[in-house]
């Protein structure tokens, strides 16, 4: 075992002094022998357990994606960098596409989420309410996501979206109900509204008034930053069953 040396003695009384002999490696007991090298594989898998970094997709339109701005400033980049602060061992995969309903994410959700994903961060909805999309539907796309997310053993945090005042008072009540409706129906973390504090702020959103400025998204991953901790947890949690 590299890196591991074992040197037990053995203590004699001669010739009125005490000496101490080395044992030769092979004079070892087959029980003590088998015991340490149990004990060191199961340090060594323990360790590597501990020490795997946790794999989060975030799976999302162009909120998701960072129009408007480097992919390094943008929504995954940044929550990354914010939770490795916080010293968790993370990867945070940016799987946002521009201009995409949920049904859209719908259809490519296997390869935009690979096998060994441990968590997805789900921001999808804003298309469809800006498009005016019947609420059902957006509520049956994103049902199935997480359903199908859960199937596969990946924990799920959901990121809530909330209609635009001119959407008309009906419309708001039956989109604004989908991401909690949801979450509780099927367990999940919730980030109510996924804008807080950035929306209709100028100073925060690029000329559009849609997309979020990298001071705009750094806002968004300090207010869903306890959301993500928690999302970690969970994940760890699952893992380890």
């Amino acid at each position: 075992m590299p890196g591991f040396a074992v040197r037990p003695v053995l203590r004699w009384i001669g010739q009125g002094r005490k000496r101490d002999l080395p044992v030769a490696p092979w004079d070892l007991s087959f029980k003590a022998v088998t015991g340490l090298i149990a004990a060191f594989l199961v340090f060594t898998f323990a360790s590597g357990a501990e020490a795997a970094t946790l794999r989060i997709v975030a799976l999302g339109d162009s909120l998701t994606a960072g129009y408007g701005i480097p992919r390094t400033a943008a929504f995954p980049a940044r929550l990354e960098a914010a939770l490795r602060a916080k010293g968790l061992d993370v990867k945070v995969e940016n799987a946002g596409v521009s201009g995409e309903t949920a049904s859209q994410g719908l259809a490519r959700l296997d390869w935009s989420v690979p096998q060994g994903t441990d968590a997805v961060i789900v921001e999808l909805g804003a298309n469809d309410m800006l498009r005016g999309l019947d609420p059902a539907v957006t509520r049956k796309a994103l049902t199935e996501i997480v359903q199908r997310l859960r199937k596969r053993g990946i924990t799920v945090l959901l990121a809530g979206m909330k209609a635009a005042p001119n959407m008309g008072r009906p419309y708001r009540e039956a989109f604004d109900k989908i991401f909690p409706d949801i979450a509780e129906a099927e367990g999940v973390l919730l980030y109510p509204f996924f804008l807080e504090g950035i929306a209709g702020d100028q100073a925060l959103n690029l000329p559009d008034g849609l997309h979020p400025t990298p001071e705009g998204v750094d806002r968004i991953v300090s207010g869903i930053l306890p959301m993500a901790e928690q999302l970690v947890v969970r994940a760890r949690e699952t893992a380890a069953r």
